[in-house]
């Protein structure tokens, strides 16, 4: 009987998980990685799953988000690879063994780095493919051959139909942050993919929220999965500062500048829900003085690489986001998060202010909420099971929007823009004089009968005029298609 995630949850784990990664059963090429990425000890997803991986059982891994996932199932899943390591240079003995699949291409990137990172000292070779950038470097590395494949589901798909991958040998799946992927619209893509590989492989499962449609995704594509959780499904983080400030929409901006400047922090990520307005958020920082990168869908994959990196660097103090930064971004020592939109989707919310108060660090997370938005926080409530709170929040003297400011200080008593002067009623101009079209109408004096009613020819001599029974042929222009007498003969 297939045992269903629910009831795989208490199944019984045989042995402790050790707390130092020198105590698992890795190879000392692995191990010598981990400690050149500063590792030591595990964190709990990582000591959990681990082990259970490099048993060969399907995983269901519900972490929070910043606790080390990516870790839990590339080193144990490079572990089981390097049976078929080899210094070959033929493609033909370096297929795909491993497909990990993730929803955005900035998690996509994320993970590709760290897989490097830990195989750096193996032969095993890996890649990365996702959309928004030429496909032809992508085939170069595809058709030179690679054991692990990260990558997007679109682009994936690309590279298959145009069979510049094969992936008849795929052991390993790895769906990362599959919750999000379902939100976005990737189930017909998943299944897709899923359907050209083979029956029997080893599926992990990692996320940091578990809704219905992820549980029944499991039960359809996951054999005998174990249920591995380190915290309450949808619990935040406890380490992150959430605050809740009642705002409107003119104020977001400014209570923003004045908490970064009370409370000293020098770098911060804030993210709105549309595109447009993260755009023009962040050029109206960059008018206050800030250094300010946005990220967002319309921005090609080259420049959200080239701002990610600045911020990760330091050279930027604010990094103003949609939700293509909310999942997968591991940026060291992040102090702050700022909700400038209360996101639609409460599951965001968790995974937006996971972004600090990552590895155990310290982190404050705010939101701005305006009356609009009264159904959006009552969602993130039933989420994480916790009564919000509203705060009110008083900006300084100098944080207040110019017009507020003038109001103020002139004793007013709302915060209202001032009168402006009336302006005078629009009058369109007069119409010019023309004195030949304003008088009124006169009958011409002249005869205007036509030229050849006037040219009837007399009768020149005896006989030659006609009789008046004869009626005369009525004459017609030569416009009308009238024939020219023929001359008279003398």
């Amino acid at each position: 009987m297939q045992e269903t995630p629910e009831s795989a949850a208490s199944a019984p784990v045989e042995a402790p998980a050790p707390a130092r990664f020198d105590t698992l059963p890795l190879d000392a090429k692995l191990l010598r990685a981990v400690a050149d990425s500063g590792y030591l000890t595990m964190t709990p997803i990582q000591a959990k799953a681990i082990p259970i991986v490099l048993q060969g059982r399907d995983v269901m891994g519900a972490a929070q988000t910043g606790t080390g996932k990516t870790a839990a199932f590339s080193i144990p899943l490079l572990q089981r690879m390097l049976k078929h390591e080899t210094a070959s240079v033929s493609p033909a003995r370096h297929p795909v063994r491993a497909l990990v699949l993730a929803p955005t291409r900035e998690l996509a990137d994320q993970v590709a780095d760290n897989v490097k990172k830990y195989a750096k000292h193996t032969q095993l070779r890996s890649a990365v493919v996702f959309g928004g950038v030429d496909m032809k470097p992508q085939t170069a590395q595809l058709k030179a051959g690679v054991e692990v494949l990260i990558a997007t589901p679109g682009r994936l798909l690309d590279h298959i139909e145009a069979k510049n991958c094969v992936l008849n040998q795929v052991e390993y799946v790895v769906l990362d942050e599959a919750d999000r992927m379902l939100d976005i619209g990737f189930l017909p893509d998943l299944q897709r993919i899923l359907s050209y590989l083979p029956k029997a492989r080893q599926t992990l499962l990692f996320s940091a929220t578990f809704s219905p449609e992820i549980k029944r995704l499991a039960q359809s594509y996951l054999q005998d999965p174990i249920l591995v959780e380190t915290a309450r499904p949808n619990q935040t983080a406890s380490t992150v500062e959430q605050r809740f400030y009642s705002a409107t929409d003119d104020d977001k901006r400014a209570i923003i500048r004045q908490i970064l400047r009370e409370r000293s922090i020098r770098q911060a990520i804030v993210f709105g829900n549309s595109k447009l307005g993260v755009a023009r958020l962040a050029r109206a920082f960059e008018r206050d003085g800030l250094r300010t990168a946005a990220l967002h869908g319309d921005k090609s994959q080259d420049e959200r690489l080239k701002s990610l990196d600045a911020f990760k660097r330091g050279e930027m103090d604010v990094l103003v986001a949609t939700d293509v930064a909310a999942r997968g971004l591991d940026i060291a020592d992040l102090p702050a998060v700022f909700n400038y939109d209360v996101p639609f989707n409460a599951e965001d919310y968790v995974h937006r202010i996971g972004r600090t108060g990552r590895a155990g660090a310290s982190g404050l997370a705010v939101t701005l909420v305006t009356k609009a938005d009264a159904r959006l926080v009552a969602d993130i409530e039933k989420l994480i099971k916790r009564k919000i709170d509203l705060d009110a929040f008083e900006l300084d003297g100098g944080d207040r929007p110019r017009f507020e400011r003038r109001r103020r200080e002139e004793g007013g008593e709302r915060d209202e823009a001032p009168q402006r002067p009336a302006r005078p009623a629009y009058r369109p101009p007069a119409p010019a004089a023309d004195p030949f079209f304003d008088k009124p109408y006169e009958a011409s004096a002249r005869d205007d009968a036509p030229a050849w009613e006037k040219a009837k020819a007399a009768p020149t001599g005896v006989g030659k005029g006609l009789s008046n029974y004869i009626k005369p042929k009525r004459q017609v222009a030569a416009l009308f298609g009238a024939k020219k007498p023929a001359p008279a003969e003398t």
